[in-house]
């Protein structure tokens, strides 16, 4: 890691001071890094992945709502028809 030490090598030694194991080095502390790393890397992909299906939700919600939409449209055009249609039958009357 350049100058920086690896993480659990000690306080003082570039591995930075992330409790009181990862501050005595050693076997231990790079052990402890390890285990934060890993933890961090699960959570993420955890979030990640709740993130996904939150998008996912999302999407299908929206198209729901579009097929939705698309039906009130296509209502709303038969009336105009119905009242073009009533419309002619008026002129022809005149």
């Amino acid at each position: 890691m350049g100058s920086q030490g690896e993480w659990g090598s000690g306080a003082g030694k570039g591995g930075g001071a992330g409790g009181s194991i990862r501050e005595s080095g050693g076997a231990f502390g790079k052990m402890e890094a390890a285990r934060e790393e890993e933890y961090f890397r699960k959570l993420q992909s955890k979030q990640l992945k709740e993130l996904n299906d939150l998008h996912q939700d999302e999407i299908g919600f929206l198209k729901e709502q579009i097929r939705e939409h698309e039906k009130q449209i296509h209502r709303h055009k038969e009336k105009l028809n119905n009242l073009k249609k009533m419309q002619d039958n008026a002129k022809e009357l005149d």
